[in-house]
Formats: C-alpha cells, structure tokens, sequence
C-alpha cells in the first residue's frame, strides 16, 4: 500500500502541489499535516503506526518528512524493522535499493546542513537586532512610571497584585510581571 503524507509549515499554506503529485504517483491513502516539522506531528506518527510488511511511505519532497538528519534515519530504520519503504517524488528515492539508502542519508545530511546555516543566519540577525533596540512580542501593559507605582504600592503590603491590576486596568499577570522585573529579574514568569 502506499501512504502519501503531504505537511506544510504553517495552516495558512496548503497542500495542492503536494495532492497532485501523490495523485499522479497513484497514492490514493494521503494524511496532511499544517505544522513545523521541528515540533510534535500526532498526524505523522499515526500514520507510521499504520504502515506495515511492503507498505511504502511516500513523500512530495524529503524535507516534508524530516529535518534533521537524526530525525529521517530514525524514521527510516523504524520502517525498515517494519519491512516497509520510502520514496520521495521529487527527489526520486527509493529506499528498497542500497544506493538508494546511501543518497536519501546523503541528501538528509545536506538538508540538515542547510537547516543550520538558516538558524545560524537567524540567530545573528536576531542578535543586530537587539542590538539596534528592537524588542518583540507585546507592548507592555503599562508605562515604566506606572509600573514603578505599582511596585512602590505593592511593597507597601497594603495592596494585592489582584487589587493593583483592578486599580490600574490591567491583567493580575501584567502586575506581577512589572514586581518580578524588579524583584526578581530571573523569575520564570518573565522568560
């Protein structure tokens, strides 16, 4: 049997080219799944739960399956013991072959590879950014001498981080992020 399994990065992306192509390989049992490839796939592991003796998991390009090396020999020798295979329609692989063994861990070496200089790029442009000044996430719920009246009235011991965050219109949260700024500036609550 052969299980096509189609996945892209994020749910406003879709898998039409992906579709296609499993259609025009004669794969008619195709799962999809809309998220990174780094994180937890409960889609792709049912279906390698699914896959048996001659079964052959098949994939649009091989970076839709995995993107560590670590990640893709680990799936490869779990379909082994399986007696299944694998094959990418892109890049023309065919695990059922010693050279085709040798390319896919080649081509998963390289993708890894790549995968690192991206993250290396990332991080340094992160870096000049901060560096610049640039902060992300969200604006903060209060000013900087608001929040510093909240800490004075908090360690007065009269008012509650509740109490503050009715006062001052915010989330109980902002307030206890604004007192652990300065009380405890490696609290986990501001990681």
């Amino acid at each position: 049997m052969l299980y096509g399994y189609a996945r892209v990065s994020t749910s406003d992306q879709n898998t039409a080219i992906q579709y296609d192509a499993f259609m025009r390989a004669g794969v008619s049992d195709i799962v999809e799944e809309k998220r990174s490839a780094v994180k937890v796939r409960p889609v792709l592991d049912a279906l390698l739960k699914r896959i048996g003796p001659g079964d052959t998991l098949v994939v649009y390009k091989m970076d839709r399956l995995a993107r560590s090396l670590i990640q893709l020999l680990s799936i490869m020798a779990m379909l082994e013991s399986r007696g299944a295979s694998f094959r990418s329609l892109t890049e023309s692989i065919e695990t059922s072959t010693p050279a085709g063994r040798l390319f896919l861990q080649m081509l998963g070496s390289f993708a890894e590879f790549e995968r690192s200089l991206i993250k290396e790029r990332v991080v340094a442009g992160q870096r000049a950014a901060r560096e610049r000044g640039q902060r992300w996430g969200r604006p903060r719920a209060m000013s900087p001498d608001v929040e510093s009246e909240v800490v004075t009235l908090y360690r007065t011991g009269y008012f509650t981080m509740a109490v503050l965050g009715d006062v001052y219109g915010v989330t109980e949260e902002s307030v206890k992020r604004a007192i652990y700024r300065v009380t405890r500036p490696d609290a986990s609550a501001l990681k």
